[in-house]
């Protein structure tokens, strides 16, 4: 991703580092501490048989490293993120976490949390999340991009009411509600349902961000997941590409209506490194971008909204 320099070091990577030298750094609003950013089979297996601490540690190092105090976690169906909030404080960092995201069974979801078939068993999760202590509730409400074919979304989306109803149930407990969602339609659903935040947010519409902007839902697109693929041989470049330009020319439609956004790199996720991740993500937004202190000062207040909203205990 860098040009290198004669001394093998890339600017961009100096500037980065400047940058958090200089300021206060932003906050990681979508990261997975159980994952390594490398082989998501091994990451999960290094916690079949108890949470390995010293994951958690390495990872919790690397924000450390980068000047970043602030991490909301997607959660996991292992315990990992739930252990990772005691640690944090050793470290500085102001961590967050729904336990485990939720997911209707048969649905995408399952790779970072637990699944419902009816709205009785929905709210019983709910409820296990707020016995154990979790910040914020997370819910999947689509499937993700399909890099393998043409970019689209995979699976069905849930129905407008089931994702009303699961809103509802988890702001009558108390809970924000983080929502993985792609496509205009179903990001639509989320700003008429009232959730918090959408995380992704793939191909939305002129519509739906101008409904996002009229709305106080905070949008963390997570980009940096796309760009950081390029040439790594496993998808088409020219489909990632392709991918990568809709969703910057996205978050400029974005900042332009006024939507609230905030840094997340989906950390954790395939050749997303924890840390790094974030300043990758920077990066990519600063493509979309050319005023950097209106930028900043608007990622720092979609941020400072999920600091506020995201938070039960």
């Amino acid at each position: 991703m860098r040009d290198e320099d004669v001394n093998g070091v890339g600017e961009t990577e100096r500037a980065e580092e400047m940058f958090v030298e200089r300021q206060r750094m932003f906050g990681e609003c979508h990261a997975h501490v159980f994952m390594d950013g490398v082989n998501y089979k091994e990451a999960v297996k290094r916690h079949l048989n108890g949470v390995d601490e010293g994951v958690i540690r390495r990872h919790f190092e690397m924000y450390r490293e980068k000047g970043i105090a602030f991490v909301r976690d997607g959660g996991d169906y292992l315990g990992v993120s739930e252990r990772a909030r005691e640690i944090a404080p050793e470290y500085g960092i102001d961590y967050r976490t729904p336990i485990f995201a939720i997911h209707r069974k048969g649905c995408y979801g399952g790779i970072v949390g637990k699944g419902f078939e009816n709205m009785r068993e929905y709210a019983e999760l709910v409820r296990e999340v707020k016995a154990r202590r979790g910040d914020f509730i997370k819910i999947m409400t689509t499937g993700i991009m399909d890099f393998d074919t043409d970019g689209g979304i995979t699976g069905e989306a849930l129905p407008f009411e089931e994702v009303k109803e699961m809103v509802h149930i988890a702001h009558e407990e108390g809970f924000a509600v983080m929502c993985h969602t792609n496509g205009a339609g179903p990001v639509a659903d989320l700003v008429r349902a009232g959730a918090d935040s959408v995380e992704h947010g793939n191909y939305v519409s002129e519509e739906t961000l101008q409904m996002m902007a009229e709305s106080d839902i905070v949008w963390v697109p997570t980009i940096t997941v796309v760009a950081n693929m390029f040439g790594c041989e496993r998808f088409s470049d020219e489909l990632l590409h392709g991918i990568y330009e809709k969703g910057k020319n996205n978050i400029k439609r974005g900042f332009e209506l006024g939507v609230h956004m905030a840094l997340g790199s989906d950390a954790g996720a395939y050749l997303v490194p924890h840390g790094q991740g974030l300043l990758d993500e920077w990066r990519c937004f600063r493509e979309c971008v050319e005023d950097e202190s209106v930028l900043k000062e608007r990622i720092f207040e979609g941020e400072e909204k999920i600091r506020k909203k995201f938070r039960f205990f």
